[in-house]
């Protein structure tokens, strides 16, 4: 099974856990770049307000998710809600997702973020999981082990 691990990261925390899914599943990695500059204090009040709003982004990203059995899709929970970088990725790829599963980084508050990730992909998928910040590394094997037994 060919699975591809796509996902945004502002501050490392999903990178990591993405990475730690893709060792785990023997997937490929395709990190999604957001193109509005989201650093410093600045960049974070921007991007809680752009999540809370709904809002896209322009971004870029390498691999086609039509080539691929399963797309893991990763991405921080941002007030609650799912990163533009994610919401513009699953709107530009969701004719050609088939299978999908869903993970959020979080310290809290993520349940809002996983239902949106669903709704703009119009479809439930296989698995999700909200990995917190103080267990992530255990929360991402978990999810991948899970994940992995679920697709043989």
């Amino acid at each position: 099974m060919k699975i591809l691990v796509a996902f945004y990261s502002r501050s490392g925390n999903t990178k990591r856990a993405a990475g730690i899914i893709a060792k785990t599943l023997g997937a490929e990695m395709d990190e999604i770049i957001d193109k509005k500059n989201r650093r410093g204090i600045l960049g974070f009040l921007r991007a809680g307000y752009d999540a809370t709003r709904g809002k896209t982004t322009e971004i870029e990203f390498h691999k086609d998710p039509s080539g691929y059995d399963l797309v893991v899709i990763g991405t921080p929970t941002w007030n609650g809600r799912v990163t533009p970088a994610v919401r513009t990725y699953l709107l530009k790829n969701r004719e050609k997702i088939g299978r999908a599963a869903f993970f959020t980084t979080c310290a809290g508050r993520s349940r809002r973020c996983l239902a949106q990730m669903r709704e703009i992909l119009g479809k439930e998928p296989m698995k999700e999981g909200i990995f917190y910040v103080k267990s992530l590394e255990r929360d991402a094997r978990e999810f991948a082990e899970g994940l992995k037994k679920l697709v043989g």
